[in-house]
């Protein structure tokens, strides 16, 4: 194309993994091909290559990402003072953190359950367990806390999670999907706050 603007290695892999998690969520993972993510983007096959091997690697550098960012999220949280407070601030963080290409994440999850499961048994729950350590360490904030307030923490980090899924089959942008996320979560830990 004459007078486009051509990307570098880190725009195009940060492209790359957002046309390919849009088509996987599309036309299905399987249904899917390198060369039409490549045709996407508007580079050579050789190319996407250089940045992935594959599709598997294309999915782990998407759960790689979040994984990370759940887990600096847990790091933060632990250097934190510990109050009661740190609850609403660190489930909001995780909340607020999310955007439209990571919803198309969860997307993509719900649609490829087998696909998700099969990479989180291959290399780790990078997701699920820093989430699933941040929630243990904000329940241990609580005065008292009892098996209902470990289920509504968990609850409140996974509302964008059910937020997405709320909104399936709506015509809902994904700024109103976060933002009803997030006022779940909210309401959430008021809930536990004021046990």
């Amino acid at each position: 194309m004459i007078g486009a603007r051509r990307r570098d290695g880190a725009e195009t892999r940060q492209e790359a993994l957002r046309v390919a998690l849009d088509l996987f969520t599309e036309q299905g993972y399987e249904a899917t091909s390198l060369r039409q993510i490549a045709d996407a983007l508007g580079i050579n096959k050789a190319s996407l290559y250089y940045h992935f091997p594959n599709k598997e690697a294309i999915l782990r550098s998407v759960f790689e990402r979040r994984g990370s960012e759940a887990a600096e999220l847990l790091a933060w949280a632990e250097r934190q003072p510990r109050s009661p407070e740190l609850i609403r601030e660190a489930v909001l963080r995780w909340v607020d953190s999310f955007s439209a290409e990571k919803l198309q994440g969860i997307r993509f999850l719900r649609g490829n359950p087998f696909i998700g499961r099969a990479l989180a048994d291959a290399e780790g729950d990078r997701i699920g367990d820093p989430l699933g350590r941040l929630s243990d360490l904000l329940v241990g904030l609580l005065p008292e806390p009892d098996g209902a307030d470990a289920v509504l923490v968990r609850m409140a980090l996974l509302s964008i999670n059910a937020a997405v899924e709320a909104a399936v089959g709506a015509d809902v942008p994904d700024t109103d999907v976060i933002a009803a996320a997030r006022a779940a979560a909210d309401a959430l830990v008021r809930e536990v706050l004021a046990r």
